[in-house]
């Protein structure tokens, strides 16, 4: 069940409710891979929302939903 291309298979990828988000950063801390970054443009409450940096790292551990007071990250994985 191979691709045909080695490490193409994404493990796993989040999605960010800006409108959620007030910018707390907790899941930054708790993410093992290092894929969630803090924004520069203001979300229309006026916070910082975090970003998820797509670089294939995401492994879908769910940490960074779990973590998240404003229940506004989903996870996906596969």
């Amino acid at each position: 069940m191979s691709s045909g291309k080695t490490g193409s298979k994404i493990k796993g990828y989040i999605e960010i409710d800006q409108e959620l988000c007030k910018g707390c950063q907790i899941c930054i801390a708790f993410c093992p891979k290092d894929v969630i970054s803090l924004s520069d443009k203001l979300n229309s409450s006026g916070y910082l929302p975090v970003l998820f940096n797509d670089s294939g790292e995401c492994t879908g551990c769910a940490i960074c939903a779990v973590v998240c007071p404003e229940v506004a990250i989903e996870v996906y994985r596969g």
